[in-house]
């Protein structure tokens, strides 16, 4: 294996998906200083339409305290485009990052053709619920969704079944490039042991055949500018990309 050198340059590390349950506020500040500790400047923690907006508000207070940037992300499992397309009406101005969680082929083909969508995820270890393929490719390549890779899998599986994972991951990745749709690689950690320095995961894409630039772009470039986008977006001062409010003049 690869490693990621320290000498290359300065980077913003992002992990996207952290994943522990949110009923022990105790166990997430664990996540929040680990995080930290590790390397991380920008975190986003799955929650859904049921989350408690409560304990949500505590998590981004102490990330306020910790020094850590928060993202707020809503994981979408829409039972099919319909049900997809109400939820996505109802969230997409209240969350920096919306992720839709592709479990068939119709959520997943709506999901790449819809531009309020973030990030396309895949149930990993479920490789016939895998339908990241060329078909899927052009309609996300025609949107502003991302492809993102849990690394959890990568960690905790052993034998044929890792050997199957890196086998599906390394001809997705291979037509997200041919694509040029971003990959957002993200620990999907529903433990503290699971997270890792943020040069450790990325130097794990060796094993799809991704160069270090663009394996350290999967935890820097590409979230971050997933997440700058949408903020400017959820501005109140943003009228069209590129387009402004500066100031307002009396009528």
């Amino acid at each position: 294996m690869y490693r990621i050198g320290a000498t290359t340059m300065k980077r913003s590390f992002v992990d996207l998906h952290l994943s522990p349950t949110l009923l022990e506020l105790n166990k997430v500040f664990n996540f929040i200083k680990k995080a930290k500790m590790l390397g991380y400047d920008l975190i986003g923690f799955s929650t859904n339409i049921s989350s408690d907006k409560t304990k949500i508000e505590a998590i981004k207070n102490y990330c306020r305290e910790t020094e850590i940037d928060f993202v707020s992300r809503i994981d979408l499992n829409p039972k099919n485009r319909i049900d997809l397309k109400s939820q996505l009406r109802k969230v997409r101005r209240k969350y920096e990052i919306i992720c839709v969680k592709c479990k068939t082929k119709e959520v997943s083909r709506q999901a790449a053709r819809d531009r309020r969508v973030d990030l396309l995820n895949f149930p990993l270890l479920h490789f016939r619920n895998r339908f990241f393929d060329r078909s899927e490719a052009v309609l996300a390549s025609n949107s502003l969704a991302a492809l993102e890779i849990d690394v959890n899998p990568l960690l905790v599986q052993e034998g044929p079944s890792r050997v199957r994972l890196l086998s599906f991951l390394r001809r997705e990745t291979a037509i997200a490039k041919d694509f040029h749709i971003p990959i957002v690689l993200s620990s999907g950690a529903t433990k503290t042991a699971l997270l890792r320095k943020p040069r450790e995961i990325a130097a794990l894409l060796y094993l799809i055949d991704l160069d270090e630039p663009s394996a350290l772009d999967t935890i820097s470039n590409n979230p971050n500018s997933i997440v700058a986008r949408n903020r400017e977006k959820l501005n109140s001062s943003f009228i069209a990309p590129g387009i402004r409010i500066i100031k307002e003049g009396k009528s």
